[in-house]
């Protein structure tokens, strides 16, 4: 078992929720994790880092699956200008590899916000770690538990 996903299974445990589900086929994007695990696509939480082009700070935006990050939205929320993070950045501060990037068990604290589209479920869908595991949990227990922001930072992706 990779650190990432032992880091996600005690993370999830020590919050009490429910422990990660792995599947035969890659999950690595949202659509991918949809069909995989039979949901709609906005139930998906994609986790979307971005980075504080001023401080270096990485950001969290769990964001729906059929939704895009507005990076003027986001940096409001932020404070300063945001720019994509690359890989070698996400692994270093969050502890995962890009396809299956958490939105908890992350390695340094990591400031977050949660896509109001994704209340709109009773149960949504996110990344444990690895491409091929992924947890089910209530939106709104998901977000007091992580800590984030409910926020209007995203727009349907057909419309960016």
């Amino acid at each position: 078992m990779s650190k990432s996903l032992k880091r996600v299974i005690r993370a999830l445990a020590d919050l009490g929720l429910s422990a990660p589900t792995e599947v035969k086929e890659q999950t690595r994007t949202a659509q991918e994790a949809a069909d995989v695990l039979g949901v709609s696509l906005d139930q998906i939480g994609k986790s979307i880092i971005l980075c504080g082009e001023e401080s270096g700070q990485v950001f969290l935006f769990l964001t729906a699956g059929g939704n895009q990050v507005d990076t003027d939205r986001a940096a409001a929320l932020a404070g300063e200008p945001l720019g994509r993070a690359d890989a070698q950045l996400i692994r270093e501060t969050t502890g995962f590899a890009i396809g299956g990037v958490s939105p908890l068990g992350h390695v340094r604290p990591t400031p977050t916000w949660m896509d109001r589209r994704l209340l709109d479920f009773d149960v949504i869908w996110c990344a444990a770690g690895t491409p091929r595991h992924n947890f089910p949990a209530d939106p709104s227990v998901l977000a007091t538990a992580i800590g984030a922001q409910i926020a209007d930072f995203a727009a349907p992706a057909e419309k960016m």
